[in-house]
């Protein structure tokens, strides 16, 4: 079986900085090539810097990115998306006009003998109450409808400034040394237990590829710095590098 895991590419609705447009440019680039290429693509979370899915209305700045999930599922792949904290307020869109599968909290999977466990990552940062507590607060229902009720354009900017929060903490080297540690905790915790032998996380967006004490522990990266992704093919775990060429 051929499996890709991408998180954190922050794909924006506002593409303010040259950079911005660059890296969709990349991102698209490397989605193309993977047509026809994998058996299972994994979203483990924040593809999208910000998303929301009204009953009658999506953002139309992520149309060239949906278009290119649809060309990977029409190919035969199957597609599952697991929440990051920036895309969390799924509606129907996604599985019903692209049948991505969506999870919450984590997906698990056995192939070629390998027990595969994925997740985003934000809920396993330890001593990081501050983030607990936002995390816990923004997914509530309640706040999920205040939202529906809000013109898109409204709610998008409040989104964006919750966004560009969240963004900057990351910034903060103890934040990032929190995130790492906390993850690689839970990974060893889940491999002792017997619950998987790759465990697989986004979030921290520094890309790692570590052994521990009965199998394996992968980051994906991020696709702002390091256009990075893991693959599991035939069993065997990587972590790999996208070069552009700037040509599909």
């Amino acid at each position: 079986m051929r499996i890709c895991i991408i998180s954190d590419i922050h794909f924006k609705y506002k593409r303010n900085a040259p950079e911005d447009r660059e890296n969709e440019a990349i991102v698209l680039r490397f989605l193309e090539k993977a047509i026809g290429k994998y058996d299972l693509l994994i979203l483990a979370g924040d593809i999208f810097d910000l998303w929301f899915d009204w009953r009658y209305a999506i953002v139309k700045q992520y149309f060239p990115l949906l278009v290119r999930l649809d060309e990977i599922r029409r190919a035969g792949c199957r597609i599952v998306h697991i929440s990051g904290n920036h895309d969390f307020w799924f509606n129907d869109f996604l599985p019903e006009y692209l049948n991505v599968e969506l999870y919450d909290r984590s997906f698990s999977i056995k192939a070629d003998g390998k027990k595969i466990h994925v997740c985003h990552g934000d809920e396993h940062t330890v001593n990081d109450l501050r983030y607990q507590v936002y995390r816990s607060f923004i997914r509530l229902p309640f706040i999920r409808w205040i939202f529906s009720l809000l013109h898109p354009d409204l709610a998008l900017s409040i989104g964006s400034l919750l966004s560009r929060s969240s963004r900057g903490r990351k910034k903060d080297p103890n934040i990032r040394s929190k995130q790492q540690g906390g993850l690689v905790k839970h990974a060893q915790s889940l491999i002792k237990r017997g619950k998987a032998d790759y465990v697989i996380m986004g979030h921290s967006h520094h890309p790692v590829l570590k052994k521990l004490d009965g199998g394996v522990y992968a980051n994906c990266g991020d696709w702002i710095t390091h256009h990075s992704f893991v693959e599991v093919i035939g069993g065997e775990i990587s972590i790999n590098y996208y070069i552009d060429k700037g040509v599909i």
